[in-house]
């Protein structure tokens, strides 16, 4: 079999430096929108030294080759305080920059810092199961598996833990991939600034189905999205604790579920791992209007 021709190569480094234009490097909030201007000032800053590296490399070459009588030979030559100053110099320079770059933006886009906005924050719970997502709407009473219906234009403010093993919640066009781990709640706050449809997913490899672990994220305008919730809350079914220990168990390529009454409580007990879980149900809670100790 021949082996791939120039063009297949160039086709295939084309796709490789194109294969992010829909995501990191197509934003579509503000902390995604600040990554992506760090990606651009660090790329700058490096090339500042590797394109003037390169051009000395062919002009050494040159300028040495065996055929030009200019170019002096000094075998007893081995120092030079002027390049000295150069090869150390610049490297500084480039490092001090990056780093400042670094500094600046891992406080500017710390993940629990809240987004400026007048317009309130959406809370939203997550847990990381084998091998889907689990979003819970403590506000408005609901939940849904593997889709993320968000209001564009408000901040979504994100607490994030894993029922299993550690995970990584990413939505590449919103910005800031973070970690997922059992026993312990994270926060993210993230937004999108403009409705659409968008691609999320599992970056951290965790088992057989990790490939089937994505999500979609659906950014819709406020009142949509109000409207929404209202036509989930209080139909289909109920995730308890029982429904919870059925959604636990492995599997993979889940497709989305809607749950119209969550449990209070449900995602602290997975944070806490309070056991059994499979105990808890809706009529625990105490002010639940179709509860038996509230129709007394």
């Amino acid at each position: 079999m021949p082996a791939p021709g120039p063009r297949v190569a160039l086709v295939g480094a084309i796709s490789l430096l194109t294969a992010g234009c829909g995501g990191v490097l197509d934003p579509v909030g503000p902390v995604g929108a600040q990554e992506r201007q760090i990606l651009f000032n660090s790329t700058a800053i490096m090339l500042a030294i590797v394109i003037p590296v390169i051009l000395a490399t062919f002009a050494f070459a040159w300028w040495f080759r065996a055929g030009n009588p200019r170019a002096k030979r000094r075998p007893n030559w081995d120092y030079s305080g002027s390049i000295e100053l150069v090869v150390w110099s610049i490297p500084l320079m480039t490092v001090m920059l990056l780093g400042g770059i670094a500094w600046i933006g891992s406080h500017d886009l710390d993940p629990a810092k809240p987004l400026p906005s007048t317009v309130k924050p959406l809370d939203v719970e997550v847990v990381s199961l084998d091998w889907k997502w689990l979003f819970i709407y403590p506000d408005q009473g609901v939940a849904t598996v593997n889709q993320l219906v968000v209001p564009a234009g408000t901040p979504v403010n994100f607490r994030l833990t894993s029922a299993t093993v550690w995970n990584a919640f990413f939505v590449p066009r919103m910005g800031t991939m973070i970690y997922t781990m059992p026993g312990m709640a994270t926060r993210l706050n993230l937004q999108a600034d403009e409705p659409g449809v968008y691609d999320g997913q599992s970056s951290q490899f965790s088992g057989d189905g990790f490939s089937g672990m994505r999500f979609k994220v659906e950014a819709v305008p406020p009142r949509e999205f109000s409207a929404w919730a209202n036509s989930v809350r209080g139909r289909g079914e109920v995730l308890d604790g029982g429904r919870y220990a059925e959604l636990a168990k492995p599997g993979s390529y889940v497709k989305p579920v809607t749950f119209g009454k969550v449990i209070p409580g449900l995602f602290d007990a997975i944070v806490n791992m309070a056991a059994p879980l499979p105990e808890l149900a809706l009529n625990d809670r105490p002010d639940a209007d179709d509860s038996p100790k509230a129709g007394k």
